[in-house]
């Protein structure tokens, strides 16, 4: 079964707070977002999430929902991409919440999460 998959937000890279905070508040401006703090970054509307520091991808990560996470997974590695384990995030009841796939696509990561 092929997956939907649709774009989740853009997760921009920085190198503080004060750079995370500014960028935020610069594209909630241009585009008439709200700014609002995070555990680990600055948003920008639901659009754009500001890191206040340097994670995975050189540029950031690319966010991708899909309401089948498992079917997800089993159809990229179909595809000959493999995942980052280390950053699999699980629920309370043990079920795959998120993860990133291995390497980098245009200086981006790319993080799948569970619609």
């Amino acid at each position: 079964m092929t997956n939907k998959f649709e774009l989740e937000h853009i997760g921009i890279n920085t190198e503080n707070t004060k750079e995370a905070e500014e960028l935020a508040a610069l594209l909630s401006s241009i585009f008439n977002l709200t700014a609002r703090h995070g555990q680990k970054s600055e948003f920008a509307g639901d659009y754009f999430e500001c890191m206040r520091s340097p994670f995975l991808g050189k540029n950031g990560h690319i966010a991708m929902r899909t309401p089948d996470l498992e079917n997800a997974v089993e159809e990229l590695k179909g595809k000959g991409l493999d995942f980052n384990l280390d950053t699999a995030a699980y629920d309370e009841e043990g079920k795959l919440k998120n993860i990133y796939l291995a390497g980098e696509f245009g200086g981006f990561a790319i993080h799948i999460l569970r619609k």
